[in-house]
């Protein structure tokens, strides 16, 4: 049987005949001190580093930390795709209406266009919203709203209205609600960024914001749902959007559907 072998330098120091006890529980005495102000000085030098450089990391690279963290945003691709969006929707772009989580970034970027209006719909509670998207709240421009009910629009309000990290989180029974009541406000058309299967979203600590498990369906699922409803594809869009997109190489990490509004 193997047995755990005894520390000999801890037997030693605490023996009174070891010649350096005493030296060494002199020093460390006079050392404990210093040393817990140095770590002190370290901790509060990189707590100042961290503060300094949060806003750069948490803001300016949202998508980096989420890649990080492990969980998925379309919003963040509703982001990347808008000068795709614009090349192929052209005057449709002038007034659009986002509807998901983390809206206000999406409707600032919208906003800094030209000739473009843009309104926001933020689906869950709002949480540490920077002074940004506090001004935006206060002017109306984006509001909270339960998309389980009817949306506090007159039909056809918005000529463009587009959809991320909303619809994945619905269950059919209100997904049969919402989804024809956003075609409802959409004059021009209806565009919704859907997450593929096997992407990961919600970390467990959010579910109590959305309020289940986002279910990722397959293209296959969304196009007979769609046909279900009565929606048909806008094909040239669609094609406008590609065409655009593959000239820069862009490659959307999210389904990304062109609808056709009901008028």
């Amino acid at each position: 049987m193997w047995r755990r072998q005894v520390n000999s330098t801890r037997r030693l120091v605490g023996n009174a005949n070891f010649p350096f006890s005493s030296n060494l529980h002199a020093k460390s005495a006079h050392s404990s001190p210093l040393l817990s102000l140095a770590l002190i000085v370290l901790g509060v030098c990189l707590l100042v580093v961290f503060v300094a450089r949060g806003s750069s990391i948490f803001g300016g690279n949202r998508e980096a930390v989420g890649s990080v963290l492990g969980d998925f945003s379309c919003t963040l691709e509703v982001e990347r795709a808008i000068p795709y969006l614009k090349k192929a929707y052209g005057d449709s772009m002038r007034k659009v209406l986002h509807v998901g989580p983390e809206t206000c970034s999406v409707v600032s970027k919208l906003l800094s266009l030209d000739e473009t209006e843009a309104w926001g719909v933020e689906p869950y509670d709002m949480e540490d919203t920077d002074a940004r998207c506090k001004s935006l709240v206060r002017k109306g421009i984006v509001r909270v709203a339960d998309i389980k009910f009817p949306l506090p629009y007159r039909p056809n309000s918005f000529s463009l209205v587009i959809v991320s990290d909303a619809l994945d989180y619905l269950s059919p029974k209100y997904l049969n609600k919402t989804l024809p009541d956003l075609a409802r406000v959409a004059a021009d058309g209806l565009v919704i960024f859907a997450g593929q299967p096997g992407q990961q979203r919600a970390k467990v600590a959010e579910l109590s914001k959305f309020g289940r498990p986002a279910k990722m369906r397959s293209s296959s699922w969304w196009i007979r749902y769609f046909v279900q409803t009565s929606l048909d594809e806008n094909e040239s869009a669609l094609k406008k959007f590609e065409q655009a997109a593959s000239k820069r190489s862009y490659q959307p990490a999210c389904q990304v559907f062109h609808l056709k509004p009901y008028n």
